[in-house]
């Protein structure tokens, strides 16, 4: 058994929970914040046999896309005054840890 950790921006989830439940994969969501820009995202738990996984990437691929954004790059300049500059970075997309599993009991 395999446990998928899928950490996907918060634009994504719904798309990409309805897609696996309508495959019949069960899927657990916690909602949880990224440490880079400080935004929402969804960390999705699936428990899946090994020859599944493949399936469940797919699936979250297709409804997690990256995307480009201009965020505010605030850095205080020498005279104490806040120079508000933007910068582009990418967004969205997803992060995936597959982990072996010892159990998965559903009750």
């Amino acid at each position: 058994m395999k446990l998928i950790f899928a950490i996907v921006s918060s634009e994504d989830t719904n798309a990409c929970v309805q897609s696996l439940v309508k495959h019949n994969y069960s899927v657990t969501k916690l909602s949880t914040t990224g440490g880079f820009l400080r935004v929402g995202n969804t960390t999705l738990l699936i428990g899946v046999e090994p020859e599944k996984v493949d399936d469940v990437v797919a699936i979250i691929e297709r409804h997690s896309k990256s995307r480009k954004e201009i965020v505010p790059l605030i850095s205080p300049s020498e005279m104490g005054i806040y120079n508000a500059q933007t910068m582009e970075v990418s967004v969205g997309g997803a992060t995936l840890f597959v982990v072996d599993a010892e159990k998965f009991i559903k009750l």
